[in-house]
């Protein structure tokens, strides 16, 4: 059954459904000690002007493969808790008050108001409050966080193990070596806030996650079915590969101007779908340099990435369990790829051993003058994603002792990159590009040369050919859930 969302509180009322809602989110209030009914102050905050910080990190999805690719490796259990009512247990800092509920005015007192001790939705400052508390209750609790991922604590003990938790707003992830650290923590924060025990986790920001002894596998499904009907294109005709090779998009090609918030909608699901869909990456980053004034030739090639997705609904992401942890990257480039402004395309991935769990597709900020130089700017793109994950890597435990390898396919970019001497093909290069050789220096990076057809990051930055295209997202780790052993339903 379709339930559609009142538009005012009358509507509302006419619904059981909605009154017992309304109801249940009154009482979870009162209990939490949330307001308190008072006499109507004069000279206060006004509303929308008077608060200070509203900024509340979340956890990036790299974040998020990497936890997921290190209990692979570490053949641990991944699980979720879920806070009732979250912005309900955030402390106000500063005086707030609101009004009484429409239809919930107590007779007699119909001027009072109510002061808040603690956030509501809708508030301002509610996440910032939220994120306030758990990190008071994180570091209470003997917790460390992570200096590259605010909402990243560990948990350590000589004795038992290591316990590694990450905050998406009120959705919480936990995974370590020790059940009973797992079990503790678990019963721990059910005592303090009102909590869901999910268990093993199965669902987490419109991703499946599916664990098995062999394999945590990760996939969105769902969410392709969903974008599939909305663009009416769940019965389409699949094609194998998601953009014709050679064919270049510019921004002025000629064609009818298409739907442009249609257009949007298309590039902005496409792109969240690349939370697992690493083999559309480039596809959805390319449509998305033509957000603005699109053509019917820009719309035809998003629909075509959507039969794309239709021919391969099930495929998600690999993570086989018992890899050794080591980090190991890839990075390429399509030198002067753009027809518009002829800057090249940046492509990096990274592995711990068993499929890839960072990565992007990233448009240069500037003309490269050769091959040489694009490869060389995306090498130092990809060395500042390798520092930024050895840095999480350690927070988890897993230094990584020698220099990451990042294999790149370009001798002569290489070569700058350990051999300052190359002053006249490099001198107008920004300084930026060359904390490189620091990193290649420090011994945390060691560039290393790879056959071009062993390129994986290759995917990443241009269209390919069908029988390229599937071996690289073979080698991804990018696989169909029946492909898999044993076989898994989704």
């Amino acid at each position: 059954m379709c339930i559609v969302e009142p538009d005012s509180f009358e509507e509302a009322d006419l619904d059981e459904s909605w009154r017992c809602a309304m109801e249940d989110e009154l009482e979870m209030i009162e209990k939490n000690n949330t307001w308190k009914l008072v006499d109507r102050p004069s000279n206060k905050p006004k509303p929308g002007i008077d608060y200070n910080e509203t900024f509340a990190p979340v956890a990036r999805l790299d974040t998020i493969r990497t936890l997921i690719a290190l209990a692979a490796q570490k053949e641990w259990n991944l699980f979720q808790l879920d806070v009732k009512s979250v912005f309900l247990n955030g402390i106000l800092k500063e005086e707030v008050y609101v009004e009484q509920p429409q239809g919930y005015v107590q007779e007699s007192k119909e001027t009072k108001v109510y002061k808040l001790n603690k956030a509501l939705y809708g508030l301002k400052q509610a996440p910032r409050a939220w994120y306030d508390e758990i990190d008071a209750y994180f570091n209470a609790a003997g917790f460390k966080k992570s200096l590259s991922e605010a909402t990243l604590y560990i948990k350590t003990s000589d004795t038992s193990g290591i316990i590694i938790v990450s905050l998406y707003v009120d959705d919480i992830i936990y995974t370590g070596s020790c059940p009973k650290m797992l079990e503790e923590f678990k019963q721990d924060m059910m005592q303090h806030y009102e909590m869901t025990d999910l268990g093993l986790l199965h669902h987490f920001l419109g991703m499946g996650v599916e664990q098995t002894d062999k394999h945590i596998f990760i996939h969105q499904k769902k969410y392709a079915m969903k974008i599939l009907e909305k663009f009416g294109m769940r019965d389409c005709k699949s094609v194998a590969i998601p953009l014709v090779v050679n064919e270049k998009l510019c921004r002025d090609d000629g064609s009818e101007a298409a739907d442009e918030s249609e257009f949007r909608q298309i590039v902005g699901s496409l792109l969240y779908l690349t939370a697992t869909r690493l083999d559309v990456m480039f596809a959805s980053s390319l449509l998305a340099r033509f957000m603005h004034n699109p053509s019917k030739k820009h719309m035809g090639t998003a629909k075509r990435v959507l039969r794309y997705i239709q021919g391969t609904l099930d495929f998600g992401i690999e993570f086989a369990k018992g890899k050794t942890a080591t980090l190991i990257g890839y990075c390429d480039s399509d030198w002067a790829g753009s027809e518009d402004d002829i800057r090249s395309t940046s492509g990096y991935a990274f592995t711990l051993g068993s499929c890839m769990f960072s990565w992007a597709s990233i448009k240069q900020n500037i003309v490269a003058l050769s091959t040489t130089e694009a490869e060389y700017v995306s090498a130092a793109e990809a060395t500042s994603q390798a520092k930024w994950l050895r840095f999480v890597l350690e927070d988890f435990g897993e230094e990584q002792i020698e220099g990451t390898q990042i294999l790149c396919d370009n001798t002569s970019a290489i070569a700058m990159a350990r051999n300052p001497v190359h002053h006249q093909k490099i001198r107008h290069i920004s300084r930026k590009f060359h904390f490189i050789r620091e990193a290649i220096q420090a011994k945390e990076i060691e560039l290393v040369y790879c056959k071009t057809e062993d390129q994986i990051a290759d995917i990443l930055t241009k269209a390919l050919p069908k029988d390229r295209f599937v071996r690289l997202r073979s080698l991804l780790g990018v696989k169909s859930a029946k492909g898999l052993e044993g076989s898994v339903e989704i």
